[in-house]
């Protein structure tokens, strides 16, 4: 019997005509994290899609010379394709464009209305389309920018229907402080009571000058706001108006797992429609980091993209799953580089796993015919291999169950290390050369043949198309799927006389002269650079014992506000490790407060205290700066406190 039900989302995407890696994190996380459940013995739901109203899609599709519905046709087909590739195992897709989904959003708009939570106004203010958001003129960046995407918005006049998200502001907040697992992680909750506490303005929820979306049910000229439409999905996928039973069980959700730049949308805008409704809400809202390239989110208008489709056809789905969950720490941002990804290619994949299915498959079979066999001279050496593979898999739950992903593969990763090593230690080959340590050999064989078997469990909810490879090498009966994570935490498991087949490479190490090639080729398709910008002068000279005085350090934003009447300056709340200080920063021209909440950071901890209008700074974070231009200098996923050298 399952041990409970667990229902988990990703957003449902907008379809964008591009596909890039950055897709295909959040739902390769929601998968493993499905996967895992599922691999514990929980009832899993979980649920993917595509938000396919809105003016920014209708202008889209007259650009494109179609209808609204003949172009987001042809894009889900291509979120479909690469959710296939990247092998997710999604229970339904939803599209907001589907009957049933607009029979809920109507009646849910229809029963607020009723009740006296939606009414009509006229509306005039900004709007900015690409984003699908309303914004107050002091919310604008310089320009009358977004302050999401920096694109300029639209001032709209407009009649309009309103909900009244003011009426449910101290009982959300309230919510928010009882449930403190509610949104996480810490800095995304913490940016999120500081909104609230800031006043919630009522949302316009109608628009008269498009008709790409759903109809008010009761005012025909209007369509329902586009994130009103959209973050209903969750609850029509669960069931909620067409099958009560499906509902009931599956309804809250476990976890909304979201981009740090929707957070808002889903753990104020969608957390008040359900208490207008009477509906209970989501138990937690995640917000995950974005992936960077070179310090900057990836995005089409950026030119920064790069397509999943390519790397999957180059690399395999399984390596592209691995190095997005291992190299990135849940929260935060991830930088993705070529080079990176050959790197966890070569070295955990090829030298460590793969290194170690092909030593022991091949040794069983030169030396015991391709049978293991059963275990028979023990040496303390062997008990505390299993014990490791033991302890693995309980600290592999209790990683998973924190949500720390990446924190669980390094636990596996310390086991298939350990066996690599137990091969050195043990000498298969020299007691192969004896006839008097053939017991002695069977253990050995037999205890790598285990770890393996105990690894291939554990990494299935990551890397699924791998899991069924080990299993066949190994020669293990039946299903892999069909494992669960009791039988990763029981040594011995793994039957005596099992006969394993012949080995093959798992993943063939990429070779530095083809990967030169690749660049090669990759290159000429570049745009040349620009050029570059004359040197400011180099500083005179110091020693290194001046040098040594500077103490640099790894620091996370935990939170950020702009400093009153001061358009330079941010006020940064940091993490130096064990101590929360306050920056005053002049960086408010190049990112806004929100931007940097999570962010892993580089400061001078020990520079002197100044104040700064009327504010002690305690430190220094460090920037590059040339002409216009300035970046943070930061150390994703790096720990606060860390010494930088």
């Amino acid at each position: 019997m399952p041990k409970k039900t667990f229902y988990i989302t990703t957003p449902i995407y907008y379809p964008s005509d591009k596909l890039h890696i950055g897709h295909a994190y959040c739902t390769t996380v929601a998968d493993t994290l499905a996967r895992y459940k599922r691999l514990a013995g929980h009832d899993v739901f979980f649920l993917t899609g595509s938000d396919e109203h809105g003016q920014k899609i209708q202008r889209k599709a007259q650009e494109n010379g179609v209808s609204p519905q003949e172009y987001v046709d042809r894009i889900v087909a291509s979120f479909r394709h690469l959710w296939e590739k990247m092998s997710v195992s999604y229970d339904d897709f939803i599209r907001t464009s589907e009957p049933r989904h607009h029979e809920v959003v109507q009646t849910i708009f229809q029963k607020i209305y009723d009740q006296g939570d939606i009414y009509k106004a006229a509306y005039e203010g900004w709007y900015c389309t690409p984003c699908e958001t309303f914004w107050l003129e002091r919310q604008l960046g310089e320009g009358n920018c977004c302050p999401d995407c920096g694109r300029p918005v639209e001032l709209l006049k407009e009649e309009s229907y309103f909900f009244r998200m003011s009426k449910y502001q101290d009982r959300l907040l309230a919510h928010i402080e009882a449930n403190p697992d509610f949104i996480q992680p810490t800095s995304r909750r913490n940016e999120m009571i500081n909104f609230i506490k800031g006043g919630l303005e009522d949302l316009c929820v109608s628009r008269t000058t498009f008709d790409w979306g759903i109809t008010v049910p009761f005012d025909t000229k209007h369509v329902v706001y586009v994130w009103f439409d959209a973050l209903t999905n969750y609850i029509t996928a669960a069931g909620f108006l067409h099958d009560r039973g499906k509902f009931s069980q599956y309804w809250p959700a476990d976890i909304h797992l979201v981009g740090k730049e929707i957070v808002r949308f889903h753990s104020i805008i969608w957390p008040i429609i359900l208490m207008a409704l009477g509906v209970e809400l989501p138990k937690m809202v995640y917000g995950h980091g974005w992936l960077v390239m070179e310090g900057d989110k990836m995005s089409k208008s950026k030119g920064n993209v790069i397509d999943p489709l390519v790397l999957i056809d180059e690399f395999g789905a399984d390596a592209i799953r691995y190095f997005l969950l291992r190299e990135i720490m849940l929260g935060n941002d991830g930088n993705f580089s070529r080079g990176a990804l050959i790197n966890r290619i070569n070295a955990d994949l090829a030298n460590d796993l793969g290194n170690l299915l092909h030593r022991t498959v091949n040794m069983v079979g030169r030396f015991n015919g391709g049978v293991v066999f059963a275990p028979a001279e023990r040496e303390p050496v062997d008990d505390e291999l299993a014990k490791l593979a033991q302890t693995t898999a309980a600290a592999y739950e209790q990683a998973m169950e924190r949500l720390e992903i990446n924190a669980a593969l390094k636990e596996v990763w310390a086991l298939i290390g350990r066996a690599n090593k137990y091969i050195d230690e043990t000498g298969p080959w020299a007691l192969a050369k004896d006839p008097a340590k053939k017991g002695r050999l069977n253990t050995v064989l037999y205890n790598l043949a285990e770890v393996l078997r105990i690894v291939a469990v554990l990494i299935s909810p990551f890397m699924p198309n791998t899991t069924p490879r080990i299993w066949r090498q190994l020669g293990l009966a039946g299903d892999p799927a069909a494992a669960t994570l009791d039988d990763a935490q029981r040594w011995g498991a793994l039957p005596a006389g099992t006969k394993m087949t012949a080995p093959e490479a798992l993943f063939p190490r990429i070779e530095e002269k083809e990967e030169a090639a690749e660049m090669d080729e990759a290159t000429k398709k570049e745009p040349e650079a620009a050029p570059a910008q004359p040197m400011t002068p180099v500083l005179p000279e110091v020693s290194i014992e001046e040098f040594a005085k500077m103490d640099f350090r790894t620091a996370r934003v935990l939170a950020c506000e702009k400093v009153e009447k001061a358009d330079k300056l941010l006020k940064l709340t940091v993490d130096i490790g064990g101590e929360v200080r306050t920056i005053i920063s002049g960086i408010a021209m190049h990112y806004a407060p929100e931007d940097l909440v999570g962010k892993d950071v580089v400061m001078i901890v020990n520079l002197k205290p100044a104040k700064i209008r009327g504010i002690e700074s305690k430190g220094m974070v460090l920037a590059a700066v040339g002409g216009e231009k300035l970046a943070l200098v930061t150390a994703p996923g790096m720990p606060p406190g860390f010494k930088v050298r």
